[in-house]
């Protein structure tokens, strides 16, 4: 999966999951271009910043109108905070949706010029909330999966010249996870609910994104690969008063 010579871009490639898939592409000798509304905090071997908004339409325009050649695009800007439906008005769902959704499409719409000259690839990075209940992300959730019907949609219609596909990522272990997930102790008992026994690390996530932006998947499009260490063990499993060791 040698990518020597291609240019990627990763939106949000500033930390965490963002900044593992970074540096996965620079390892596999792409010249990897990471934008992001801010700067990195550690700076990433191999990668250069370009201070850009995904949800400023002409900004992202004018971004690939200056870039020279592109090869591989990779939508994983995004996230949302942990917020109940009733808990916040209509305007402030609409932003998730226009960061998770909205701004992969037009991103995706400003690059597509580039790829189709190089026949090249989009990776866009879903997560499993796109295809179970997500209270607390609702908004984050329904992003989620209208873009892996979007991108369904775009690899057919941009077929045979640019290949897209998605990554229905899982629980990532990262600088933040103690957000989410709180202490060590908090970590590690969400850790035994995955089949694998633990979180993904950002560099899971950014060799299987290499892998669908390399040749070896060149017959892969319009796919859903699933990063989610066997997802999560049926709750009435645990519930269960049979079939259990004594």
């Amino acid at each position: 999966m040698e990518l020597s010579g291609r240019v990627v871009v990763v939106t949000g490639g500033t930390r965490g999951v963002g900044a593992g898939i970074a540096r996965s592409f620079a390892q596999a000798g792409a010249d990897v271009v990471v934008c992001a509304r801010r700067p990195p905090e550690v700076p990433l071997p191999q990668a250069r910043f370009v201070e850009l908004d995904v949800r400023e339409p002409d900004a992202v325009r004018h971004f690939f109108a200056e870039l020279p050649r592109l090869d591989v695009l990779v939508n994983n800007a995004g996230g949302a905070p942990y917020r109940l439906l009733t808990e916040a008005r209509a305007e402030q769902h609409a932003r998730v949706l226009e960061l998770n959704l909205l701004a992969p499409l037009t991103v995706s719409l400003a690059a597509y010029e580039h790829l189709k000259r190089t026949r090249g690839s989009i990776v866009m990075i879903g997560s499993v909330s796109g295809g179970r209940p997500s209270p607390g992300t609702a908004a984050y959730g329904a992003a989620k999966a209208g873009l892996e019907n979007l991108a369904r949609s775009m690899a057919v219609e941009w077929a045979p010249d640019v290949r897209v596909n998605t990554l229905v990522v899982g629980m990532v272990r990262t600088e933040r996870s103690h957000l989410h997930y709180g202490d060590e102790a908090g970590i590690a008992a969400v850790s035994r609910t995955v089949p694998l026994g633990r979180l993904a690390e950002p560099s899971d996530v950014g060799a299987a994104a290499v892998f669908l932006a390399s040749d070896a998947a060149a017959y892969i499009s319009g796919a859903s690969l699933l990063v989610h260490g066997g997802g999560e063990r049926p709750a009435f499993q645990e519930a269960a008063t049979v079939n259990k060791e004594t």
